[in-house]
């Protein structure tokens, strides 16, 4: 819940031009007391975009703190800190990677995109089969 009170903040109620519109709240990890919660955020662009979101979306905990405290019912509120998700950043760069090798060395690829287009046949044949073999059944029970 409190993932989405502080992602709706984030993207509709801070004004501040330094926030990224590709700035999301990817997970929080609540303390065992309810007292902390690391929210984490992934910012698209570069490092540069990254620092400034953050920047600005750290000057604003006071009032994103506010927003969840209106919002949930527990006894106080947790204290929040604003971290940048490390894996879906690792996930990106490993993602662009991946796409760069992909434009460069297309004859290594093309045996992986017949391997999975004969994979999706087989898949789909298999389905086909097991449905002919219900069918056969359906009409045995009758």
């Amino acid at each position: 819940m409190i993932r989405e009170i502080v992602s709706e903040t984030i993207a509709h109620r801070l004004s501040d031009p330094r926030i990224s519109e590709f700035a999301t709240v990817t997970r929080v990890e609540m303390s065992g007391d309810l007292l902390f919660a690391k929210v984490y955020i992934s910012v698209m662009g570069n490092n540069a975009e990254e620092r400034k979101t953050m920047t600005a979306i750290q000057h604003a905990t006071g009032h994103i703190r506010r927003r969840v405290a209106s919002e949930i019912r527990l006894r106080q509120c947790p204290r929040l800190q604003f971290l940048i998700d490390e894996a879906a950043k690792v996930a990106r760069e490993t993602l662009s990677i991946l796409e760069e090798n992909r434009r460069r060395n297309p004859e290594l690829y093309a045996d992986l995109e017949d391997l999975h287009t004969r994979g999706d046949e087989r898949n789909e044949q298999k389905g086909e089969s097991e449905n002919a073999a219900q069918d056969r059944d359906e009409v045995k029970g009758a």
